[in-house]
């Protein structure tokens, strides 16, 4: 049974009552619809999660409970919504600047990439802020962030250099950064560059997809970079990613798409299996999973951003 199943089994007084899902419409081959707007998930768990108007949501993690924790790229601010009744709050203030990737690691603390804050932050589930850290001085655009055994990796947009949190006894947080020079295959240029981070499927390097490019990087942790092959395929406004086993689920925003690659071992070489887009995307930013299903934030990029403007992250089925 999986972990949505059984979150929902312990906690049915908080299920709410949903229509059927959705019927998926025809789109050209290799590309999935997942659900309509007001799609359920087996009568229970919200499709559709409303997050505070104006609030411009980038990252989101979840952990081993049904919830799902959003930034703000306006100013940084925390908002938890459970994954079975859409309700949510703030649960922390932010420093005035963004909150973009988020991870949550099993200790139930959240690591902050900070933006053009240039900084990071070490958050309890609860909110109250542990560590802070400044990685970067103006331009900066600290973009995302993995976990990996014993440190928290940092990603900048605009500045070819990772930044590492070495992890301690019992995941202590260190009292600072350590700076890691990109070098090798990939080559920063004007816009958006290295994005999202993950691990590789065996565990010893990093993947980096660079969004102004459409390409994928395996990286050592020393920061040498190698491009992967995909076949000549692109995963251009590549943003968020997710890995499962070997299979690495990358989101390209601005097309409104997840891609599925299967990756060998290393992650030299990679497949892409299928595209998979939603009428409920709106600029998808980033993943993550609970159960069957992905959760992703629209963070509507397209759309002029005002206090007013309603933003929502969505539920689809794991393609």
């Amino acid at each position: 049974m999986s972990r949505l199943a059984l979150a929902i089994v312990a906690l049915t007084t908080l299920a709410v009552t949903a229509a059927p899902s959705a019927p998926a419409s025809a789109v050209p081959a290799g590309t999935h619809h997942s659900g309509g707007p007001t799609a359920s998930h087996g009568g229970f768990a919200p499709d559709v999660i409303r997050l505070p108007d104006g609030f411009q949501p980038e990252g989101i993690a979840i952990g081993k409970l049904p919830y799902a924790y959003f930034g703000s790229r306006v100013d940084g601010d925390i908002y938890r919504a459970s994954l079975l009744t859409g309700r949510a709050k703030v649960i922390s203030q932010g420093p005035g600047t963004p909150s973009l990737g988020l991870k949550l690691d099993g200790r139930g603390r959240l690591f902050v990439a900070g933006g053009r804050g240039g900084d990071a932050r070490v958050l309890t589930a609860s909110g109250r802020v542990l560590r802070s850290y400044t990685l970067q001085t103006d331009p900066a655009f600290i973009n995302d962030v993995v976990l990996t055994g014993r440190a928290a990796w940092y990603t900048d947009s605009a500045n070819p250099v990772l930044f590492k949190l070495p992890l301690g006894r019992h995941g202590a947080p260190p009292s600072q950064a350590v700076r890691v020079p990109i070098s090798g295959d990939m080559v920063y240029t004007t816009g958006n560059n290295a994005n999202g981070i993950t691990a590789t499927p065996d565990g010893r390097g990093l993947i980096v997809v660079q969004s102004n490019t459409g390409k994928l990087f395996r990286t050592t942790y020393a920061g040498v970079t190698t491009e992967i092959d995909l076949g000549g395929e692109s995963v251009e406004f590549g943003d968020g990613m997710w890995l499962r086993g070997r299979t690495l689920y990358v989101v390209q925003n601005r097309l409104h798409t997840i891609t599925k690659i299967e990756l060998d071992k290393r992650a030299t070489k990679g497949t892409v299996v299928s595209r998979t887009t939603s009428p409920k995307f709106d600029v998808p930013t980033t993943i993550a999973e609970y159960g069957k299903r992905f959760y992703l934030p629209n963070a509507r990029f397209t759309t002029e951003p005002t206090p007013t403007t309603p933003y929502t992250a969505v539920a689809i089925r794991r393609p």
